[in-house]
């Protein structure tokens, strides 16, 4: 499986990958999702926001144990975050299929469109729109940097894109919801452990900074008649590094769009997006207001305009305690792990995103370098495997309760 994966839609350059959603790789991803389902006899469908899951056992039986992640990616992205949940839910069915796991409840597979954002700005769009977090018109209005909206992007891939929406029905009929996923840091790496359980996804959001200036000549204008837009937001770069930093938390401007982007011209606009996220609302909430401040004073001084519109926003996610709790009995009691470490973590997931509608709990396999979001990304494949194993007993535990 994963070698079927591995070229879809990497970069020959940058070795990484670009599978943005309802693009031609995204595509030929969902193509591979079907195949692996219909191969093993599994029932395909496609919900109403272009999910695709794969069910084992009678959908509408209710109480249902669903696994799954996602398939597309950020910009030159690695090819573990998503793919990995995705292909290890498909081997732990293997492995239980193998072990002659007779399932006491429906079993379904699932990959939720667009998690990444990359297109259309938004985290989770996928997820978001079944668990009702997402406005039907707010979705429709989602364009990408080439003025394509999300409906014709939908709708050019082959899908129907009159009837996203909220789906409480299918919502309603999931038991529990479990996301394995390659962590994002070093904590397993650094305590020894080839897997953990997820206590709670820090609050996170993204925020658009619009400094406008006026467009002039870079080689006849004098320094104090300038009404430069970038140096604020640079100013505003460094300002969100020193806030983030004496709050412990994370700030990052990892994307900008420069008006009208010529060498030899003063910018007329610079937009950068902002993404925070900390350990708790308190600490986000100061972080992203002296980053705010901050960046009115550096445009006041310039003589520049600034407009601040936040585009999203995920408050802290506590999955539930007591099947992560439960979780924890299974595999403390399939090894002779005395006790599996719990994490928390500052990356947002489809599991979050669902946690307010069904119970929800999230696996990590190690990551020994800790990067992510990047084409060094990396699991080994024993990690990967261990991952596999404890996703499949995870998923007998809880079809068997």
């Amino acid at each position: 499986m994963w070698r079927e994966l591995k070229p879809i839609g990497r970069h020959p350059d940058s070795g990484g990958y670009r599978r943005f959603a309802w693009s031609e790789a995204d595509i030929e991803c969902r193509a591979w999702f079907r195949a692996q389902a219909e191969g093993r006899g599994l029932a395909y469908e496609v919900d109403r926001n272009g999910n695709q899951w794969a069910w084992l056992g009678d959908p509408e039986a209710g109480d249902a144990v669903v696994t799954g992640s996602h398939l597309d990616s950020v910009p030159d992205g690695g090819a573990f975050d998503g793919p990995l949940g995705v292909v290890s839910s498909f081997a732990a069915l293997d492995e239980l299929r193998g072990r002659g796991v007779e399932f006491g409840k429906p079993l379904a597979i699932v990959n939720f469109g667009d998690e990444e954002g990359a297109r259309f700005g938004l985290a989770c769009v996928g997820s978001r729109l079944s668990a009702g977090q997402l406005g039907i018109e707010q979705a429709r209005r989602l364009t990408d940097a080439d003025g394509i909206s999300l409906p014709q992007a939908m709708e050019r891939a082959g899908y129907d894109p009159t009837a996203i929406g909220p789906d409480p029905e299918r919502l309603a009929r999931i038991g529990a919801f479990v996301e394995l996923h390659v962590e994002q840091g070093r904590a397993l790496d650094l305590s020894g452990d080839q897997v953990g359980i997820a206590s709670a996804i820090w609050p996170h959001g993204r925020w658009r900074f619009d400094f406008r200036g006026e467009a002039n000549h870079a080689g006849t204008t004098r320094l104090v008649d300038r009404r430069d837009p970038m140096l604020s937001y640079a100013e505003t770069v460094l300002a969100a590094r020193r806030e983030a930093r004496l709050a412990g938390a994370v700030a990052t401007f990892g994307k900008i769009s420069v008006e009208p982007n010529g060498v030899n011209a003063i910018p007329s606009l610079v937009r950068g997006w902002l993404d925070s996220r900390a350990a708790d609302q308190a600490t986000l909430d100061t972080v992203v207001t002296g980053i705010e401040k901050a960046a009115r004073e550096y445009a006041d001084a310039h003589g520049v305009e600034l407009d601040i519109v936040r585009e999203s926003f995920t408050p802290v996610v506590e999955f539930e305690h007591a099947l992560r709790d439960e979780i924890a009995r299974i595999l403390e009691g399939a090894s002779d792990c005395l006790k599996v470490p719990v994490l928390g973590t500052g990356a947002g997931h489809d599991a979050g995103i669902l946690s307010g509608s069904v119970p929800t709990a999230m696996l990590f396999v190690r990551n020994p370098t800790g990067v992510s979001h990047s084409p060094a990304e990396y699991a080994a494949e024993d990690d990967c495997v261990a991952g596999v194993i404890a996703l499949a007993d995870v998923l007998e535990g809880l079809t068997r309760r």
